[in-house]
Formats: structure tokens, C-alpha cells, sequence
């Protein structure tokens, strides 16, 4: 499988439009923000969304003087969350961190979405990409992805895989994972990842494709047992945990996050939310935050170069949807 989160490093860095703003949409962008504004979050509190998205507020009341909030907003698979970005006002008072599972992997996995990724939301900013990592309940009697498809054979639809909702990455990897083994587990949904992660540590559930920020502080605690990572390369906080591709040929995928607005917001508006966020990533200390989490720092790539990307990945993503035997939810 082609390893999709890498082809964003290979985008052209900012791009600046030719010649100046027209007077008024300088204005616009200078004006703005006049008053708070909400990042909304499709999850419950403490997961990697949670977490960049409380980063990226720092970050712009930091750089531009006003308070921008945290509000999350989970269920019906981030639905509710992103459809209620989708609705607002398109005046960058309302944002959304947006992530590859609603943005790419939904418009297969349902056969009806209340929102519609590429006409109703305008990206601004790629935040990070996230490795996922597969972690299993200490009791479990399995320390390598081998022992654990050998477990699975040995005791088909016997475990449970826990996800962050239905249609979120920790789903489509379990549900991938299943495919390319010849496994069966039974999926047991959660609104975020920390409901799911602290069902695997108490033995509720057995199994999990954790995002890396609130999964790896738990396998280093002892309190749940890591296996491997879902990209094809370690990362450097894990260089303990091999590739489950080493595995599991094929398995090779990092998910995104990216600062989203309703489509129609004024383009100074956006494009001066993704110097402020793009500027940050690519700082020193914005490289180690969010390397020191286990992910993958974002490109500055613009805004107009991000959509395309997008449309890209609903083609992709769909392709895993189907492969994985998960498209078409009512």
C-alpha cells in the first residue's frame, strides 16, 4: 500500500501569490481576530485531535491576541463535530481539526455523510501525520505482531479490537489488520481514543490501533504492551516497536490532522491562520513538540495545494475502505 502521509513532505513549501491583497481583503485579514474564536474538536477530550487541537489554540492566541477555544464535539463516527464546522459561519470564528478518518475515509465507509469534505470545508494547514501504534492488554499471552495473528487464528472472533467510533483510523486498522491476516476480532466503539485505550489497560478489550500521543505514555508505564507501528519506518520515540508491514506486508499508513474552516471563508483569513499555524510547525520548537508525541511534523503546504491533496486521499482512502470490507454503513 502506498504510503499516502509521505507524499504531503513531497509538496512545494509556501507559495506566495503574485503582487499584493486588494485593499479590503487586506483589511480582513488584518482585522481578524476581533473577538474569540472555537476550534471544534469530532472527539472526546485527551486523544492526539484533543491534543493538537489545544496546541494549535496556544499557538494562535500566542501569535495573534485572542482566545481561541477548545470544544469537542464527538459522535455519529466525528459526524456531528464536522457537520456543525460545516454549518457556521464562514467568518474563521469557527474551525475545525480535521482529520484523514472523517475527511477521506468516511465519504466510502458511509453510504450518507452529513457534510461533504470537499465542497463544504477548506483546509488551511497540515498539523502532523500520526503513526498508529497496536498495542494488546498486558494479559494478553502475545508479545509480537506474529504471536498475535497466531492467537487470533488459533481463537477466531474470541477478542475484541476497541476503536474511537466507527469510521475512525483505529477502526480502519483494525479492520485492515483483519483483512490481510485472515483474523476475526469483534469492534467495539468508543468517541475517542482514552475510553478505548483505558478499556484495553483494565482488560474490557484486548486489542488496539492507538494514536501514538495518549497510546505510547501508556506502553512505556507498562500498562498496556506495544507491538508495532502502522508505518513502514520506526518512529523515534518508539524505536522499539518494529513496522507491523515487517509482519503484515502491506500495512504501511499514518493518519493526518489538519486546521480546517467552513468553506467560503475569506481567503486572507486562511491564508494568514496557516502562516501563523505553518509557521510553528516548522519551528524548532514546534518540530521537537510534536516529534517528542511520536508524530511527523506537517509541510507548510498552502492551502490550495491541501485541497487537491484531500481529493487525493478520499481516492485513495476509499480504496482501503473497500479493501478492508468496511465500505457502505448506513
Amino acid at each position: 500500500m502506498t504510503p499516502r502521509w509521505l507524499l504531503i513532505h513531497s509538496m512545494t513549501a509556501i507559495v506566495c501569490a503574485a503582487g499584493a491583497l486588494p485593499a479590503q481583503a487586506q483589511g480582513q485579514a488584518q482585522d481578524y481576530p476581533a473577538r474569540s474564536a472555537t476550534i471544534v474538536v469530532p472527539f472526546t477530550p485527551a486523544g492526539s485531535t484533543d491534543i493538537l487541537a489545544r496546541l494549535a489554540a496556544q499557538v494562535l492566541e500566542q501569535r495573534l491576541g485572542r482566545s481561541f477555544l477548545v470544544e469537542n464535539r464527538p459522535g455519529a463516527g466525528q459526524q456531528v463535530g464536522v457537520a456543525a464546522v460545516a454549518r457556521a459561519a464562514p467568518d474563521g470564528y469557527t474551525l475545525l481539526m480535521g482529520t484523514s478518518s472523517a475527511m477521506a475515509v468516511n465519504p466510502t465507509l458511509y453510504k450518507k455523510l452529513s457534510y461533504d469534505p470537499l465542497k463544504d470545508l477548506a483546509p488551511i494547514a497540515m498539523v502532523a501525520h500520526l503513526p498508529f501504534v497496536l498495542v494488546v492488554t498486558p494479559t494478553l499471552p502475545v508479545k509480537s505482531v506474529a504471536d498475535l495473528v497466531a492467537h487470533l487464528k488459533a481463537n477466531p472472533g474470541k477478542l475484541s479490537y476497541g476503536s474511537g467510533g466507527v469510521g475512525a483510523s483505529h477502526h480502519l486498522y483494525g479492520e485492515l489488520f483483519k483483512s490481510l491476516t485472515g483474523t476475526q476480532m469483534t469492534h467495539v466503539p468508543y468517541k475517542g481514543t482514552v475510553p478505548a485505550l483505558n478499556d484495553v489497560i483494565a482488560g474490557h478489550i484486548q486489542v488496539l490501533f492507538g494514536d501514538s500521543p495518549p497510546t505510547l505514555p501508556q506502553v512505556a508505564a507498562g500498562k498496556v504492551r506495544g507491538l508495532g507501528v502502522t508505518t513502514a519506518q520506526r518512529i523515534p520515540v518508539a524505536m522499539q516497536l518494529p513496522p507491523i508491514n515487517d509482519t503484515v506486508p502491506g500495512f504501511d499508513s499514518a493518519a493526518w490532522q489538519m486546521l480546517m474552516a467552513p468553506a467560503g471563508t475569506p481567503g486572507p483569513i486562511i491564508d494568514r491562520l496557516h502562516r501563523e499555524i505553518a509557521a510553528y510547525v516548522a519551528s524548532a520548537e514546534g518540530q521537537k513538540k510534536l516529534t517528542d508525541m511520536g508524530l511527523i511534523p506537517g509541510a507548510p503546504t498552502p492551502p490550495a495545494e491541501l485541497a487537491r491533496f484531500v481529493a487525493r486521499e478520499v481516492v485513495d482512502w476509499g480504496k482501503v475502505v473497500r479493501q478492508a470490507g468496511a465500505a457502505g454503513i448506513e
